[in-house]
């Protein structure tokens, strides 16, 4: 339980963030059923993506960036967050998924938000320890 709980709240942090962002998008039509029938999928293999990448390659990422962290007063984990957005692109336009961020400063914005929303969305869902 989760796993989907932690899927639907990526997704619904990445929608929020294309929705904000012109530089983050996901190819195909951009209004009503044809937009939710083309993008759900997608959004969510998208979820997926960043859910595993940050996982697997934040954790490394933010050992070996610990002096640059502590020197900007943890600043530089909005860099890596924008990096772990932006190889989820990366890996999601190779995989063929139709998913966009455009330039660094798209990338921080889009982090940021995606953070916040998912700090909302947790909270609304709450604990796994309430959910049963």
């Amino acid at each position: 339980m989760r796993i989907i709980s932690w899927l639907i709240t990526n997704a619904v942090a990445l929608a929020v963030a294309a929705q904000l962002f012109d530089g983050i998008r996901f190819t195909g039509p951009i209004h009503g059923q044809e937009e939710i029938k083309h993008k759900l999928l997608p959004l969510l293999l998208v979820a997926l993506i960043l859910g595993l990448v940050s996982a697997t390659v934040k954790p490394v990422l933010k050992l070996i960036s610990i002096p640059f962290i502590l020197l900007s007063l943890g600043l530089f984990l909005l860099v890596i967050n924008a990096a772990m957005l932006g190889l989820t692109s990366w890996l999601a336009d190779g995989l063929g998924i139709g998913f966009h961020v455009n330039g660094f400063w798209t990338a921080v914005g889009g982090s940021i938000v995606i953070t916040i929303v998912g700090w909302v969305v947790d909270g609304l869902i709450g604990p796994e320890d309430d959910r049963r």
